[in-house]
Parts: structure tokens; C-alpha cells; sequence
């Protein structure tokens, strides 16, 4: 609609601009009629050309007054799948923790961002270790599981799509990629012997939409999806070797500039 306006708005100052103009000409007497319409001609192109400026100077403008960054923090959970490999089974604790976020929009469909978030994970393997037997046939296998208590650092990156917007409510999807840093605490519970830092890359999935309140202010709900292999800590006894889905969906706010 602002388009159509403005162009009905350049059709009406040119018509205006040029009729000033041949008044102007007709008042120096200008009184060959070839050359009064070579003028009109000329009046009406130059008219076009400034109100064509004016126009391209206010749309200039108007996108300058989007906003084209925006930081975000939120609070989320994380809910990781359980797994099975190599005759153990992988399970972790439900968790909450905080994310951190700067936006960059390139033009109102497309954006990229980058995200830091933590959380506090145990993750825990059910597997067998051999016990001798003095009397019988042995060894037999005893199920025991192992813990892992560890801070989880969370970096991505992401490219962002936003969909057509309904009034207030932006929905945007997003993907992208990134690590999950597994650092063990050492804390009693969760400590495995010889289990150290390990860093696992990640595939990014999800969306989410923003309900504006200001033109600066707004409130977010995302939902965000992981795909990564289980960590093992660099331990045999604690590797599955497979791969699981984390689901973190959160909430928080935005502030654009």
C-alpha cells in the first residue's frame, strides 16, 4: 500500500512541478510552440528525476529506521535422547540453564546470528563389567553405571528466515551448526576417573517467533533442536558411539537498535 502511495504521490508533484515550470517559461514569453513543448517535455522529465530522488531518499530512510541488530537473552531446558551402542545404553539428566544472543538482520526476510548458552548436565552409561567367579562357569557381567557430572557450553551459529509476519508476531526458522563442550565438574556422584574435557560438533535446527511490544522491545519464545554424537570423555567404557537429539526450547527477551 506505501508503494502504490508514493508512486501516486511522485505522479501528482510531477504534474505540479512541471505546470509551475511552463508558467514560469510562459511568463518570459517563450511564445514558439515547438520550443514550449520541447520545455513542457524537459519540465516534466526534470520533475521526474527530483521527485524519483525524493522518493529513493525516503525509502532510504525508512529502511535505515529498521532495526537491524537485536540481543536476546533466554532461559531454557534441556532434554537430551536417550541411546544405545556398542552393548551400553546412554542417559542424561534433564537440565535448565541460560542463552545468550546477537542477531544481524541483512534485510527483513533474511538474518544470521550467534549464540552462547550453558547448562549443567550428568550424563550417565548403564554398562557390564566382567566379575570372576570362583565356583562355576565365569566371568559374569555386572551392570553398573557410570557418571559423568559436567558444565555444558553451548556455541552456534545460525542463519535465520523470517516468514510473513501477522500484526505484532514475527515466526522465523533457523539452522545452522556449532559445539557442545562437555566439561566434567569432579564433583562427588559424578566423577569418573580420567574422564576430561571433550567438545562435540553439533547440527542446529528449530524456530520460533518474537510478539513485539515496542519498536525495541520484544518477548521470544524459540524452540531449538541438536544432533550430535553422545560424548565419551575419552573413555572406552563410557563410549556409545551414538548419536542423539537434544531438545531445548526456550523463552526470553528481545531488545533491537
Amino acid at each position: 500500500m506505501s508503494e502504490a502511495t508514493d508512486f501516486v504521490n511522485v505522479s501528482l508533484g510531477v504534474e505540479e512541478v512541471s505546470k509551475v515550470f511552463s508558467k514560469f517559461f510562459r511568463w518570459v514569453n517563450i511564445k514558439n510552440v515547438y520550443l514550449r513543448r520541447k520545455v513542457n517535455m524537459k519540465c516534466r522529465v526534470l520533475a521526474g528525476v527530483v521527485f524519483g530522488m525524493l522518493l529513493l531518499s525516503a525509502s532510504g530512510a525508512r529502511a535505515d529506521e529498521e532495526k537491524k541488530q537485536e540481543v536476546s537473552a533466554e532461559g531454557f531446558g534441556f532434554f537430551t535422547k536417550n541411546s544405545t551402542g556398542q552393548g551400553r545404553r546412554d542417559t542424561s539428566t534433564n537440565g535448565g540453564g541460560f542463552l545468550l544472543g546477537y542477531r544481524h538482520h541483512f534485510n527483513r526476510w533474511i538474518a544470521a546470528e550467534v549464540n552462547y548458552g550453558r547448562t549443567r548436565d550428568t550424563n550417565k552409561t548403564l554398562s557390564t563389567l566382567p566379575i570372576p567367579v570362583i565356583l562355576g562357569p565365569g566371568p559374569r557381567l555386572l551392570p553398573t553405571t557410570f557418571r559423568v557430572q559436567t558444565n555444558v557450553h553451548e556455541t552456534t551459529a545460525a542463519f535465520v528466515v523470517t516468514i510473513p509476519s501477522f500484526g505484532r508476531l514475527h515466526p522465523y526458522v533457523l539452522g545452522g551448526g556449532g559445539a557442545l563442550t562437555f566439561v566434567p565438574t569432579g564433583n562427588l556422584g559424578g566423577f569418573f576417573p580420567g574422564a576430561g574435557n571433550q567438545s562435540k560438533s553439533v547440527i542446529v535446527y528449530g524456530g520460533g517467533a518474537d510478539y513485539d511490544f515496542t519498536r525495541h522491545f520484544a518477548f521470544r519464545a524459540e524452540y531449538r533442536g541438536f544432533v550430535y554424537t553422545r560424548p565419551d570423555f575419552g573413555q572406552a567404557t563410557l563410549s556409545t558411539g551414538a548419536t542423539t537429539n537434544t531438545a531445548q526450547p526456550s523463552a526470553g527477551f528481545v531488545f533491537r537498535f
